[in-house]
């Protein structure tokens, strides 16, 4: 058996005669390998063509899409169309008409390129039919496989139709990455309405030959409303009734467009839309900048419904880093993502106590399907592994509302075992009339756990803890940025074990917990004693929370401060420091959190993306009883 000589063995001579021969690819390889960039999928094709479509000012784009684009892509508009002169340059590569003044920095249109239609046609049949406007008739050219011919008379209205067959026929490797036709639909369906969300004032439609999958009808009127109207089309109905408006500048980069609630969210990214300069873009950047903007005010598992439109001199960011033209770079990459994260949490500060409207839709699902309206989210710390209430916390954990409940004495808590239904649920003396509150007025409390209070036009359902939970965490963050939290020491020093690690850990970061007002030292071997803590927090459990402090410690591992996830320490001990579910509240005391919500930034949902409270108007409430 005779074995294959490494390649190191080979004759030098021969392998540097091999890599000598230096010569020109044929033309129709270049445009399979510039299709193998450009035309990843159906999609991608669909892409190029109604960017080219947009850019002929276009007023309607309808794509046609058969088996999924494999085997037919139509793309027609009504745009200005070509000469038969212009048809033949626009198959030949890097051929365009978007760079007049042969400026790659100064880029005005979508695609300027010029390779996707040499690229498509090298891989397909392509035949592109188009008319100018006022010209007396059409013209039509094909290019099969990279071979073109010429053009010859056609019937078409002005405007131009590109019609892609059979795709990849050339290629035949290329098929067997494509998936099913339903799959390569959905891609291109994500194509168009990106672009749709992008330029609201033009009609587009997609169909696959039977029936139509999309159809997006023209916005007119005020650039603004146009554009929510459009995004609202492809996000949802209830996304307009749920969005923070966009609008600020920093060094000439501004940013407009629309954040969702908190409440009003998603399991995936998939809604979170971005644009630079009217170009629909994916960047890592604003991805995290996104998440950054929502860190405490959302779970991680659950995601923000976003469409941000970014516009900046085209000289700040360049277009031209990848083929498809899907991610851009910014030269002042801080500067866009600092921008981004202060106007989304300044919309989110300004929201107050507002919660989506699509709770209250949630709740009256949930109560005519018996499933939880919010079973989606965890009912724990913002990190699912890490418990929160641990089995040694006291059920019935004093109350501490700091000044929010100044001069407001705490009853004692609810008795254990309570037996009757009344026994569960505390009756407040009704007020005369109803106060013109937005979280109206407190007149009862439900299983020790839930205030209903009564407004104008209905009732609010309010979660204590979550409530309690968000005022103490905001409290805690204008402590920190007014120089530092108070401390309170404790009577007696409670001393927690964590073996040696997690004392290590707590030590390591000693220095930093005092600024957040918690004083921690080494106690002997593998234990810490806790000294002072958060004024904020109350007579809390203090031994589960540095148990949560020191897991959290070792989950981030070497790689991140205390300082880089403040956010996330102020959440742990926000939630063990609000009052719990189970401790019976006079009137005062819940009138007295209704107003703080009201009063308090982000108070709508709770540390870990939760809902604070419901709100069901009276329709809603005559639904649940036939009324309507």
């Amino acid at each position: 058996m005779v074995r294959p000589e490494p390649l190191a063995a080979l004759s030098q001579t021969g392998y540097t005669a091999a890599m000598s021969i230096v010569r020109l690819l044929p033309p129709t390889l270049v445009n399979q390998i510039a299709a193998g960039e450009v035309v990843e999928r159906p999609a991608s094709a669909v892409k190029e063509l109604v960017e080219n479509a947009i850019d002929a000012g276009a007023t309607r784009v309808d794509v046609v899409m058969v088996e999924g684009g494999q085997a037919l892509i139509s793309v027609t508009d009504d745009g200005g169309g070509m000469s038969p002169d212009e048809m033949v340059l626009a198959v030949e590569r890097h051929a365009t008409s978007k760079l007049p003044d042969d400026d790659l920095v100064r880029i005005r249109f979508l695609g300027f390129r010029g390779e996707a239609l040499p690229s498509i046609g090298s891989v397909a049949r392509l035949t592109l039919t188009s008319r100018p406007k006022g010209a007396e008739s059409a013209w039509s050219l094909t290019v099969e496989g990279g071979a073109k011919g010429e053009p010859m008379p056609a019937a078409h209205p002005a405007g131009t139709r590109v019609e892609v067959r059979d795709l990849f026929y050339a290629t035949p490797a290329r098929l067997k990455f494509l998936k099913a036709a339903r799959t390569e639909l959905s891609h291109a369906t994500d194509v168009i309405e990106r672009l749709g969300m992008a330029h609201p004032g033009i009609a587009f439609s997609l169909s696959d030959g039977g029936r139509t999958l999309l159809d997006l009808a023209a916005k007119r009127g005020e650039p603004g409303a146009a554009r929510l109207a459009r995004v609202a089309q492809v996000v949802g109905r209830d996304f307009e009734a749920n969005a923070l408006a966009l609008d600020a500048e920093r060094d000439g980069v501004r940013l407009t467009g629309w954040a969702g609630l908190p409440t009003y969210n998603r399991a995936t990214s998939v809604a979170q839309y971005l644009f630079v300069n009217g170009r629909p873009v994916k960047d890592r950047l604003v991805i995290g900048a996104v998440r950054g903007a929502y860190q405490d005010v959302l779970g991680r598992d659950r995601h923000p419904v976003v469409a941000l439109f970014l516009d900046l001199d085209p000289e700040q960011v360049d277009v031209n880093v990848h083929p498809a033209k899907a991610e851009v770079r910014f030269r002042d990459s801080g500067n866009v993502r600092g921008l981004i994260v202060g106007a989304i949490r300044h919309a989110l500060a300004g929201a107050g106590h507002r919660a989506s409207t699509t709770v209250s839709t949630a709740t009256i699902g949930a109560l005519g399907s018996g499933q939880p309206a919010y079973s989606h989210l965890h009912h724990g710390p913002a990190r699912p592994s890490l418990p929160l209430m641990r089995a040694g916390m006291a059920a019935q954990a004093p109350l501490h509302l700091a000044e929010a409940v100044a001069g407001f004495d705490l009853p004692p808590a609810a008795p254990p075992g309570a037996e009757s239904w009344t026994e569960s649920w505390t009756v407040a003396a009704p007020d005369e009339g109803v106060p013109d509150y937005p979280l109206g007025a407190a007149r009862a409390q439900l299983h020790d756990t839930y205030i209903i209070a009564q407004t104008a036009t209905g009732l609010v359902i309010v979660d204590q803890h979550a409530a309690h939970e968000r005022l103490v965490l905001e409290r805690m963050k204008q402590a920190l940025a007014e120089g530092g939290v108070k401390r309170q020491g404790l009577l007696l020093p409670e001393v927690v074990d964590l073996g040696e690690a997690g004392a290590a850990r707590m030590a390591e970061h000693a220095e930093d917990l005092a600024r957040l007002g918690l004083v921690v030292e080494p106690f002997g071997t593998g234990a810490v004693v806790v000294r002072e803590v958060p004024a904020l927090l109350g007579d809390s459990d203090v031994q589960g929370l540095v148990r949560d402090l020191a897991d959290e410690l070792a989950e981030w591992g070497q790689g991140h401060s205390l300082q880089e996830r403040l956010s996330d320490v102020c959440a742990t001990m926000a939630c063990h420091g609000s009052v719990r579910a189970g401790r019976r509240l006079g009137q005062a005391e819940m009138n007295a959190l209704l107003r703080q919500m009201e009063s308090t930034p982000l108070s709508g949902q709770c540390n870990h993306g939760r809902p604070t409270h419901v709100t069901l108007s009276l329709a809603d409430i005559e639904k649940l009883f036939g009324r309507r």
